[in-house]
């Protein structure tokens, strides 16, 4: 469900997160979209991201499939079939009484079969359109008329109509149970209710038997029934043992890695679904590993959406583009004006493009990346006795050294700790070995400077409302940097422009 047909060995066993992620605050999506499922298997998936088309478009089917309705419908049941499936497997690895154990393991054949079945039934009725499910439904056809899964469900269903049909009688003496065959007595419990009906002087209801968490637990007593029960009837019980013996790996190699990989779609999709229905747009990017030309419209930075929606505050949606030569938006602006949240927007972006997922926005095109590298802020590191300005120069120099022409790169306030000459020598020299790379990226700076480096750097700049210039708007637009016009705007707000102050102290 991950890969085209031809590229199914492709790897994404990736253990550790990439080295952008809590930069742009990936960690805190992906954390939010894995809660509460298969985290270890669907991590190294997010992890991830391909510089391929091909399985990017392939995943952008299968997302456009499962946002209709009726699809999507069917997979959280599928996963949470196999989901008990593993969980009574499990149980049955604890269990040291034979029969209970075997008992156990024949439920999870069971519910694995009806999976299945069910799932190939829906399907068909949905008539999927992308290559992924198609080829899905045709495997499905082709296990599921198998020999092997039709003995496998043929011999599961017998043997618990069998096993279900065993009559024995339990005779209570005192502290004593004694459990035999049954011996044809009639059942005199409707003969007591009905004897007993007319003291009945209101209708009581019965109370339901307590149900155990798993449905399968047994107690010493229960376990010790069950093994004399197995005893009465030995032909059954070995039946259900030689079946066990036979079908210990039934699970079929291709769902079991379909049911592992659906999850990174239905993960996915269940974390953006909130923000859709607050209408907050999503799309299926255009990508390319060769077109660097890049075009988004509406787009947001997903953590802090989720968060903002949690909190019921408003989310601003923003536009950028790069094309021909443009290579490097240059952001610039006041303070808190989404400066930052704008660079880890155009991050995620191409992350998350890089998956097949659906990307913030109401139309992108993307370039796909080899690698994003990013640089924000650290805490001094006193472990490595450095100080704050050169384990910026070590870091971004190790950035250069491997970045390539296909990377993107995100930039956030560099050099903040030394003096504004140094700042401007040093910045303009790292964007100036950045462009010459042609890697493609976002530089955050309050240095106007940078945006008119060459004709590769595009200025976009955080607005304030016009009429109350200490007021954010969180727009980022395509303009010329002005800071010193922003600037005098305050000054003249806080009454303490030239002319202002020329007035106040003129004798």
């Amino acid at each position: 469900m991950l890969f085209p047909p031809g590229l199914e060995a492709q790897p994404f066993d990736h253990a550790n997160e990439p080295d952008c992620f809590i930069d742009l605050n990936l960690d805190q999506v992906i954390a939010a979209v894995v809660a509460k499922r298969d985290e270890k298997t669907l991590r190294s998936i997010f992890y991830s991201p391909f510089r391929n088309e091909d399985i990017v478009r392939y995943r952008q089917a299968v997302f456009s499939d499962l946002e209709r309705t009726d699809v999507f419908a069917l997979f959280p049941v599928f996963c949470e079939a196999m989901r008990s499936v593993r969980a009574n497997l499990g149980y049955a690895e604890q269990i040291s009484h034979r029969s209970h154990k075997h008992t156990v393991f024949l439920r999870a054949v069971r519910l694995y079969c009806q999976g299945v079945t069910s799932l190939l039934r829906d399907l068909q009725s949905v008539a999927p359109q992308s290559s992924g499910l198609r080829n899905l439904l045709g495997y499905l056809n082709f296990y599921s008329e198998s020999a092997a899964f039709r003995k496998l469900a043929g011999e599961a269903d017998q043997l618990h109509e069998i096993l279900s049909n065993l009559s024995y009688d339990m005779l209570f003496r005192g502290d004593q149970v004694t459990v035999r065959r049954y011996a044809s007595e009639p059942d005199y419990t409707v003969t007591v209710l009905e004897r007993f009906a007319k003291f009945r002087e209101t209708e009581a209801t019965v109370p339901a038997p307590r149900k155990t968490m798993d449905g399968f637990s047994l107690n010493h007593i229960e376990q010790a029934i069950l093994e004399f029960v197995s005893r009465l009837f030995p032909v059954e019980f070995r039946r259900l043992d030689e079946f066990v013996g036979n079908h210990r790996e039934f699970i079929d190699e291709t769902i079991a890695r379909f049911d592992r990989e659906i999850g990174f779609y239905v993960a996915y999709l269940d974390f953006i679904d909130p923000l859709k229905h607050a209408g907050l747009p999503f799309c299926h990017p255009e990508v390319s590993v060769s077109s660097k030309n890049t075009l988004v419209e509406g787009s947001f930075d997903l953590a802090l959406a989720a968060k903002l929606m949690q909190e019921k505050n408003v989310i601003v949606c923003n536009d950028l583009q790069l094309s021909g030569q443009e290579r490097l938006l240059v952001v610039s602006g006041p303070n808190q004006g989404g400066k930052t949240t704008f660079a880890r927007m155009f991050g995620q972006l191409h992350f998350l493009a890089g998956l097949g997922c659906p990307v913030p926005g109401k139309a992108a095109r993307l370039f796909l990346p080899d690698r994003i590298f990013t640089h924000f802020e650290r805490e001094e590191d006193i472990t490595n006795l450095r100080g704050k300005l050169e384990d910026e120069l070590v870091r971004l120099h190790a950035s250069c050294e491997a970045m390539t022409s296909d990377s993107v790169i995100v930039l956030n306030e560099i050099f903040n700790s030394t003096s504004l000459h140094d700042q401007i020598f040093l910045s303009t020299r790292i964007l100036e070995r950045i462009l010459a790379t042609g890697a493609i990226g976002v530089c955050v700076t309050f240095i106007d400077a940078l945006s008119t480096l060459n004709d590769k750097t595009v200025s976009m700049v955080s607005t304030v409302d016009p009429e109350d210039s200490a007021r954010r708007t969180f727009k980022i637009i395509r303009e010329p940097a002005n800071g010193l016009a922003y600037a005098l705007s305050l000054a003249q707000k806080h009454g303490v422009a030239y002319e202002q102050l020329r007035r106040r102290v003129r004798p």
